[in-house]
């Protein structure tokens, strides 16, 4: 019997009053898949992530994580069952360290009454955790900084930090390289390829060069419909979507240098 895929969304819809965001919305991750959701702004893409990572509720619709209906689980359970994600806007405590940072997401995931005034040896567990997750990202050797002085890339980097401290198997990241320049874009694509090999992801992103650089499938969002999934190929030379979202005459990339 075939592995269930590790995440299916079943016509899934949301609304706010006329304004539909999601619009009978069914996809899904195979486990070991990068999948990008792409789209223009206002498509939905953000209110879908919100409804599979419990933070929004849907109208209608199945949610569905390694076989099991999710649905209407909290979205604290549903990261106990492997489901982390990032947000457009970081999101950690400027005043403590890059560590602190991840040992609390450590803590969270452990029960553990964790606190920062004691002194450090009396936590190894939670900060070698801790330490761990920030050596995954290539931020081990910041672990003493405060988060509040790190670059907007190393903010960045954090936040997959504290998602991996979960312990996940699908990582879902809106748009994690927003606000970055140019090589921090490409630091945290290289990131975004070797993690690519422990985890599943689904991606949010509006820079094309990247998303064409990692994804292994597409789904094109529109006015809260999903019009077109495919692989990087199939998305790029679909008429519909460049109609839809780029525009006739406007090229997909061919994506970025390894």
């Amino acid at each position: 019997m075939a592995e269930p895929p590790l995440l299916e969304l079943r016509r899934l819809r949301k609304q706010f009053g006329g304004l539909v965001v999601t619009n009978d919305v069914s996809l899904s991750v195979p486990a070991g898949e990068i999948h990008a959701i792409i789209g223009p702004n206002g498509a939905g893409k953000t209110s879908l992530i919100h409804q599979v990572s419990g933070t929004l509720a849907p109208d209608a619709g199945q949610i569905l994580f390694a076989g099991r209906d999710i649905t209407r689980l909290p979205l604290h359970r549903r990261v106990r069952a492997g489901l982390a994600r990032s947000f457009q806007i970081t999101c950690i405590v400027p005043g403590f360290t890059a560590l602190e940072n991840v040992a609390l997401a450590v803590q969270a995931r452990e029960g553990s009454s964790f606190r920062f005034f004691r002194p450090v040896a009396l936590e190894a567990p939670l900060n070698d955790a801790a330490r761990a997750a920030l050596e995954e990202v290539g931020m081990g050797a910041r672990a003493a900084v405060p988060a509040g002085s790190l670059s907007h890339g190393e903010k960045r980097q954090l936040e997959l930090a504290i998602a991996l401290a979960t312990r996940p198997r699908l990582l879902l990241l809106d748009e994690p390289l927003a606000g970055a320049g140019p090589e921090e874009t490409e630091r945290l694509i290289a990131i975004l390829r070797r993690l690519r090999r422990d985890y599943t992801i689904v991606l949010v992103e509006h820079d094309m060069r990247a998303v064409f650089a990692l994804a292994d499938r597409i789904s094109v969002l529109v006015y809260g419909r999903v019009i077109a999934t495919g692989s990087p190929d199939a998305i790029r030379g679909n008429a519909e979507v460049r109609a839809a979202y780029l525009g006739e005459d406007e090229a997909l990339p061919e994506g970025v240098a390894a």
